[in-house]
């Protein structure tokens, strides 16, 4: 004992301060100090069956350090698992874990109940506290209505303020009786409403919050409570259950419009089909109790629940760097999920890892989760392995938060945790708030089919609405009938919007976010066809010449890249502009107009072929020179980011920031074209059709390397039939084009005209570097955007085989004309696949009345690329010889061998219908 005597002689609250440092981050302790706890920790951990220590340094120490120790081993156990252990299920039994919080399971007993142990001090309780003192506080703190996942966080800062806030009150709520009587308002609106639609429209589809309808105070409180941050704007994302109740008790809309939706009345629009109501946005602006005015975004989303987060964080992201640039945590984006959909849905992964990424933050998201124990038919112990629907916010060391949701109060508590922590940390946080689901997964299912005990059990539960107005009155903060008076006013209010509504004969839909907007306008077909002017002065391209050819002369650059970024200015001077050039010209043109850019995607810093360099490193501190942002002074702003590896994340993203920045140019590109079936959902959900569903524009960029090249099956083709499939009316632009000057055009195109469609192109691999493949500056500066290039070199009288195609194969037949010299076949180019130039297509029929051989030529196996499309767009099509490679299951063969013999078979058919065009 004499070697550690110097114990007694030191206060245990110092050891208690000096071991919770230690247990947080053991590097923080002093190296001594640190040896002696992991000493202990060694010792401690080698007990008998009875708990006696049999070995180790912990029996020399002091019997009081050692109760000092086994205390803080004691709160450690509730910081870190005191979640296991909460009274957080209304309906449900918890599952046991083990070991539990007992005492005797932290070497200590009873009979230490009443001790006073130093160790209070860690959780601000003195050092005069007792054990049950203690136990009493970390009852309540953590295993009471709220348990706390946290301590996997590896920012000491981060912990300590956690754990102050839990620590003030014992982690419950200290609500003023008017806060109260407010939160039991919002209660009563989210229970009364439902109860409304219930009785008005039986059976109906509605997905009701009933069982969780905590979320719309929680919402409210969250909503003031920013206003004191100086939030400025919210963007939600939530799917069905419960968004009825969030639109009109939260972002105000109308009852009135929610009544005309549920009588399925026609939409005002004629050209809008329009969207199930619980599928459908909002924006409004709500002024909070403090006076302060904030606008509210609810996105529309699809069936696929998780999809709208993405598009969710691209809103916020948009709305952060146009407006609150310096300020970014002006801007909060909220998701509402619910169970199933968090822990089944990888696009929840994908989020998460974006959340800290330089072109993805959003400045923390609050993730709130609906939690119905249930999805669909399936239980909770079969949709997921891990212990928690949001052990995917752990990814990131996010804290959780599991709430009871029938403790409206601490529901509220919760969620202001949450806003607290993302306001001071910047980061995402979540809460996971268990209820149930009061009906079947929609008023029409019954539920007892599948969960008979479950739903015995939930049909004799008592709303959140009455247990909570039970225990107010109880508290003496309301009387009998306060109740069923605000009960009665809010269904007056119901019942003569539902009145109001049934006068109107048509329904009308409110665009989303119409403040952005207010400059377009929505434009069918027949104005996609008109052109813009895309022109630009030749002696401003001059000046982005010069700029983007020039790296600074005080860094040092590898050679190989300066020689590259110095080629641009020769490639001007000598009149012939490549690819890259094309799309440096367009950005830089766009920036001096005062538009942003934004760029996103795998490798698109550099490129996959490594032909943008828009970021160029500095070759020995790898400091990154992006040149187009040396523009001018009033320039727009230039954004460029590898992405992580995803695709369905990121053009959600990347959609959602083009929907909420109409005047930027947005951009995704694919790594190769093929990797956007990745983002698939996005494309049927959102791209092809949100105009449609939602009266949404939007004029997302996505640009797909395509073109066979032998590489296989996987890096040849784009898909382009599937896009093509999508098309329909006026819900996008597609091309693929096969000169420089067309593409300097076409981006300008989508940023000049004065509405937004999504534009798909399909981008050229071999061509980026192809010697043929060149425009001239007065192409660029004097030219427009062409559907279709004619063969400027056709003797007309003389042409007797006449070839339309598209994209870079025809290089590959220019190349083969030239070597069998056919002054008697024209070529040409499809450089707008849709809205498709009918027109110019036929006037070029027209033109080469001679021909009587007219040719579909394609490198795609038959049943891809755009041959069907053309079936279905050009009726003349029907009588065209087709010239491609037989339809298959891959795009392309593995064998590079095989996949040029078969290419040069569909060449040599092109040119000669006598030959086999089977292989």
């Amino acid at each position: 004992m004499d070697k550690y005597s110097f114990l007694n002689a030191a206060h245990t609250a110092y050891f208690a301060d000096l071991y919770d440092q230690y247990l947080k981050n053991p590097d923080s302790v002093e190296p001594s100090w640190r040896a002696f706890f992991q000493g202990y920790d060694f010792g401690s951990e080698n007990y008998g069956v009875e708990g006696e220590i049999i070995e180790g340094v912990s029996t020399q120490i002091p019997e009081q350090i050692q109760k000092e120790f086994q205390v803080l081993k004691l709160i450690e156990g509730y910081r870190s698992r005191g979640h296991l252990f909460t009274k957080t299920n209304p309906v449900r039994a918890r599952r046991k874990y083990a070991p539990t919080l007992e005492v005797e399971n932290f070497g200590l007993s009873q009979s230490d109940l009443q001790t006073v142990f130093s160790a209070g001090e860690v959780l601000g309780l003195g050092s005069s506290a007792t054990l049950q003192m203690i136990i009493d506080h970390l009852e309540k703190v953590y295993c009471d209505s709220i348990g706390v996942e946290y301590m996997y966080i590896r920012k000491p800062e981060e912990i300590k303020w956690i754990q102050q806030k839990l620590n003030v009150n014992d982690n419950n709520p200290q609500f003023s009786p008017d806060q109260k009587k407010t939160i039991l308002r919002k209660l009563n609106e989210a229970v009364s409403f439902e109860n409304f639609l219930h009785t008005k429209y039986v059976g109906q589809k509605r997905f009701s919050l009933e069982g969780g309808e905590a979320l719309i105070p929680a919402l409210d409180a969250l909503i003031e409570q920013a206003s004191g941050y100086d939030v400025k704007e919210f963007v939600m994302g939530m799917a069905h259950r419960g968004r009825l109740s969030t639109l009109t008790n939260i972002f105000g809309k109308s009852a009135k419009d929610i009544f005309s939706e549920f009588d399925g009345k026609d939409y005002e629009q004629a050209i809008f089909d329009g969207d199930v109501k619980y599928h459908l946005g909002w924006t409004s602006d709500r002024v909070t109790d403090s006076g302060k005015r904030i606008n509210l975004n609810i996105a529309p989303n699809p069936s696929h629940l998780e999809t709208v987060g993405a598009v969710v964080e691209g809103i916020a992201r948009a709305k952060q760097d146009d407006k609150y640039p310096d300020n970014p945590s002006q801007v909060l984006p909220i998701i509402v999920h619910g169970d199933a959909a968090i822990a089944g849905q990888g696009l929840v992964y994908e989020l998460v890892q974006m959340a800290q990424l330089d072109g993805y933050k959003t400045g923390g998201t609050i993730h709130i989760v609906v939690n119905n124990q249930i999805g669909f038919t399936t239980n909770y112990l079969d949709a997921r392995s891990s212990t928690y629907c949001t052990d995917v916010g752990k990814v990131t060391l996010s804290p959780v938060l599991h709430v009871n949701a029938d403790d409206v109060e601490a529901v509220v508590h919760a969620t202001l945790f949450a806003l607290h922590f993302r306001m001071k940390f910047k980061r995402d946080v979540f809460i996971d708030m268990l209820g149930y689901r009061k009906y079947g997964h929609n008023e029409g299912d019954e539920p007892k089919f599948t969960q008979p005990l479950l739903y015995k059990a939930i049909a004799k539960h008592k709303n959140p609405r009455d247990i909570y107005a039970e225990r107010l009155m109880s508290e003496g903060v309301i009387d009998k009938g306060f109740v069923s008076k605000i009960e009665k006013e809010y269904k007056d209010k119901l019942e003569e919007k539902l009145v109001d509504s049934r006068k109107v004969e048509k329904t009308e839909i409110t665009p989303f976010m119409q403040n952005e907007w207010v400059d377009f306008t929505s434009v069918e077909e027949d104005k996609m066809m008109k052109p813009v002017d895309t022109t630009y002065p030749i002696e401003a391209l001059k000046k982005i010449t010069k700029t983007i050819s020039n790296l600074p002369k005080d860094k040092k650059f590898i050679r190989k890249i300066q020689r590259l970024i110095e080629s641009r200015q020769a490639m001007f001077d000598e009149d012939r502009l490549d690819w890259a050039m094309a799309e440096h010209l367009a950005y830089g043109s766009i920036l001096l107009e005062g538009s942003d850019v934004r760029i996103s995607g795998q490798d698109v810093e550099r490129g996959t072929f490594s032909h943008r360099h828009a970021v160029v490193k500095v070759e020995d501190s790898e400091e990154e020179i992006v040149l187009q942002n040396n523009l001018s002074d009033d320039q727009g702003k230039f954004y460029i980011y590898n992405s992580l590896l995803s695709e369905y994340g990121v053009v959600g993203f990347d959609y959602g920031y083009a929907m909420a920045s109409p005047k930027t140019l947005t951009i995704w590109e694919a790594q190769f074209g093929d990797f956007s079936n990745g983002a698939q959902i996005m494309l049927d959900q959102y791209i092809s059709a949100a105009e449609d569903k939602w009266k949404l524009q939007n004029g997302l960029v996505m640009l797909l390397p395509h073109g066979y090249e032998g590489q296989g099956a996987e890096h040849s083709s784009g898909r382009m039939e599937r896009y093509l499939q999508l098309c329909a009316k006026d819900n996008m632009f597609i091309a693929d084009c096969t000169t420089p000057a067309n593409m300097f055009h076409l981006l300008r195109r989508q940023v000049k005209a004065a509405y937004r469609k999504p534009l798909i192109v399909f981008t050229p691999k071999s061509l980026l570097r192809h010697p043929k493949v060149v425009s001239t500056v007065d192409e660029f500066a004097n030219g427009s955007f062409q559907m279709l290039i004619d063969d400027a070199r056709a003797n007309v009288e003389q042409i007797k085989t006449l070839v339309f195609v598209t994209g870079k194969f025809y290089y590959d037949l220019l190349e083969e004309q030239e070597k069998l010299e056919r002054d008697d076949v024209a070529l040409v180019r499809i450089e707008q696949l849709f809205p498709l130039p009918t027109q110019d297509m036929r006037a070029v029929l027209e033109k080469y009345k001679n021909a009587d051989d007219i040719v579909w030529a394609q490198e795609e196996p038959r049943n891809m690329g755009a041959y069907a499309h053309m079936l279905m767009n050009f009726e003349e099509s029907k009588n065209f010889r087709v010239a491609s490679r037989r339809p298959y299951g891959a795009p392309a063969a593995g064998s590079s061998v095989r996949s040029k013999i078969r290419h040069k078979e569909v060449i040599d058919f092109v040119f000669d219908k006598t030959k086999n065009n089977q292989r």
